[in-house]
């Protein structure tokens, strides 16, 4: 097998998807891609994750590379080999800023040793370890070979004689007031040392340092660069190679290797974001998917985005659960307000999505189906633009997504048509979950409408608890059982003095 990507199990060439899904804010995949491609912005990650999946063969493939990466030895390679090559790009990005043309030879000298040394060392480090994933093993293929190359063990072997030279020039530096001469050096002395060993005697103890500290900056000054041209000269064979080799390598970086550092940052930025959930006792899961099967389910999972923020605030995480069986398609959610109906909502939509990237997903264990599409409708601030009110728009986006919906789709409805009445929002939302249901597609619907609970055989009520003990207090827990909204209402009401009979008594006195 030839490797190609360690993102992809084939060649693909279609156009790479850049724009952000136009469902990342409602399900605040935006929050958590933002965090992801935090401080790689040199890697330009933003379109691996806007990029899903269609085949379980590609996500598979992407399972298999995440095993081998949880292995501690496999990630320690690649973050080794990783930091490497950030530092050779770190080289030749100082190298192009540069003014003067030696430096900038010397510059990009370190960053091919860099490079060279990098591949070497990870090669050896791959070949030592248990590697499973077809991605992984192929990458090493490719490295064994190339590192035997004429392409590769030239130009390392002639960097490292290169360096070796230019390590062994020596000059001595003769300064006379404005003036200043370069020779070759023949062994003077070091006056330096002679100077400390006659003055060591009178150190009694501690005292300030009076040296003038040079400002440290990468460009030199003219003096210096004068300075190096007269060592050039005296050196004169070796920076003519110098400048040569800059000419002739200035291709150096071996594609194949130029992709793999890109694209693997993708795995270390989602294994490095979970890493402190997981160390929180959060479990994560590598998702059983499939294009076919929609009898999903997922056991102890949660909203990714906000457990990040609780994790780090040191504030508990509700885990929930769900399942779909048969011919169940929609979940139907309802319960008291602020009782965790939209987080659920937003959990389903995260869970498909990642699934869809192949990345492990929140939860003990999942099985989820492989969209095509996901849509989102949550309540949107009116629009002076459109002259659309807000149940007008709300009609208007409804539409627009099950005319472009499939039965392979992901719909998160949250709150739809809360921005009209009872009975309008009963006629409609039955009107749409039974496109919803003809379409055979897969749907949460957060509604405040109970009926809707038990339209068809193919919905599922899921209700939003509170203690048993105080109806005031929300769990966060949400479990399959019938919508029972006003029995939230009457338990408020009589903790409150506010039933019918409470309310007559009062008023009787």
């Amino acid at each position: 097998m030839a490797f190609h990507s360690i993102l992809f199990d084939r060649e693909d060439s279609s156009t790479p998807v850049v724009a952000e899904p136009p469902f990342f804010g409602d399900l605040h995949l935006d929050q958590i891609a933002s965090a992801l491609i935090a401080g790689r912005d040199q890697y330009e990650l933003a379109p691996f994750f806007y990029r899903p999946l269609h085949s379980v063969e590609a996500v598979r493939y992407r399972h298999q590379v995440l095993r081998d990466l949880e292995q501690e030895a496999v990630l320690d390679a690649v973050s080794v080999f990783a930091h490497a090559m950030e530092r050779m790009r770190k080289h030749l990005a100082l190298a192009r800023t540069l003014h003067y043309a030696r430096q900038r030879q010397r510059w990009f000298l370190a960053a091919v040793s860099a490079y060279c040394e990098s591949v070497g060392s990870f090669v050896e480090q791959l070949s030592r370890l248990e590697l499973r994933a077809p991605g992984f093993i192929a990458l090493r293929d490719h490295l064994v070979s190339y590192a035997q190359s004429d392409a590769f063990a030239p130009l390392a072997a002639e960097t490292r004689e290169l360096e070796s030279e230019l390590a062994r020039i020596t000059y001595a530096i003769q300064i006379k007031g404005n003036h200043v001469k370069v020779d070759a050096y023949v062994g003077e002395p070091d006056m330096s040392e002679e100077v400390e060993q006659t003055f060591a005697k009178f150190r009694h103890a501690a005292v300030n340092d009076h040296r003038v500290r040079f400002r440290e900056y990468p460009d030199m000054n003219h003096v210096e660069a004068q300075i190096l041209e007269l060592v050039a000269k005296l050196h004169a064979d070796t920076f003519a190679r110098l400048e040569a080799y800059w000419t002739r390598h200035r291709r150096y970086l071996d594609e194949t290797i130029g992709r793999f550092d890109r694209e693997v940052q993708f795995y270390l930025a989602y294994l490095q974001y979970i890493a402190p959930l997981k160390a929180a006792g959060l479990a994560f899961c590598h998702p059983r998917v499939s294009t076919s099967s929609k009898e999903i389910h997922a056991r102890e999972t949660f909203d990714l985005a906000l457990a990040t923020k609780l994790v780090d605030e040191r504030a508990t995480v509700v885990c929930n659960g769900f399942y779909l069986t048969d011919a169940e398609r929609i979940l139907v959610v309802s319960g008291p307000n602020n009782g965790g109906k939209t987080t659920f909502a937003r959990m389903f939509g995260q869970l498909h999505y990642l699934a869809s990237l192949g990345l492990p997903v929140p939860g003990r264990d999942a099985r989820l189906f492989l969209a095509d599409q996901i849509f989102t409708h949550f309540e949107r601030e009116e629009d002076i633009e459109t002259l659309r009110g807000k149940f007008e728009d709300e009609l208007y986006r409804i539409h627009e997504i099950l005319e472009r919906a499939t039965g392979d789709s992901v719909l998160i409805m949250n709150e739809s048509f809360g921005s009209t009445t009872l009975r309008d929002a009963l006629l409609v939302g039955t009107e749409v979950m039974s496109r919803i249901i003809a379409l055979d597609a897969l749907c949460v619907f957060v509604t405040f409408v109970d009926e809707l609970a038990s339209l068809s055989d193919s919905t599922v009520s899921m209700v939003s608890t509170v203690a048993a003990d105080d109806p005031t207090v929300r769990t966060y827990k949400l479990m399959r059982k019938p919508a029972d909204g006003l029995a939230y209402a009457a338990a408020i009401a009589a903790k409150h003095g506010l039933t019918y009979d409470a309310l007559r008594r009062r008023i009787a006195r």
